[in-house]
């Protein structure tokens, strides 16, 4: 079995079928992503794009799309809602989802519609490593959890 270094931040929210994130950024706004599965699992990513600002999304159907090598793949939002902001980086650096896809790596940020009641079908906490391990070995992929960098402490 293959086996891949992955971190999956303890404050997002996971869609594990779909392998994408949010980060809760206010009461009725999120930004969203995908997960380091998600890219490993799909591969090098050449081109993001994200579905315009104003671009009403529904859970579990389409943000925006990113283009591999043979293909043209969905991404999937963990919420509803409208797309307020897209990350400009992605058109000129597409890579940043792969280098850090928890942080410079997001694809867009969402005002909420209905977060109370879509949580239910989010992971997050204690839940997301198994969750995650589960989801990996449908792809025969094993996870090992990637070492954080170490605050340095002194002068």
């Amino acid at each position: 079995m293959d086996r891949a270094a992955a971190h999956f931040p303890a404050d997002l929210l996971y869609l594990i079928e779909h392998q994408v994130w949010a980060r809760l950024d206010g009461p009725q706004q999120a930004t969203v992503g995908i997960t380091s599965l998600g890219i490993r699992l799909a591969g090098e990513i050449y081109m993001c794009r994200p579905k315009p600002v104003g671009t009403e999304v529904v859970q579990g159907r389409s943000v925006g799309v990113v283009e591999l090598a043979k293909s043209i793949v969905s991404v999937k939002t963990p919420f509803s809602g409208q797309v307020v902001e897209i990350n400009p980086r992605l058109a000129s650096q597409p890579e940043l989802v792969h280098t850090d896809p928890y942080g410079e790596g997001w694809l867009a940020r969402l005002q909420l519609s209905a977060p109370e009641s879509e949580c239910a079908a989010l992971v997050m906490g204690d839940a997301v490593w198994p969750a995650m391990e589960a989801h990996a070995r449908l792809y025969r992929i094993g996870l090992e959890p990637q070492q954080q960098p170490q605050p340095e402490h002194g002068a």
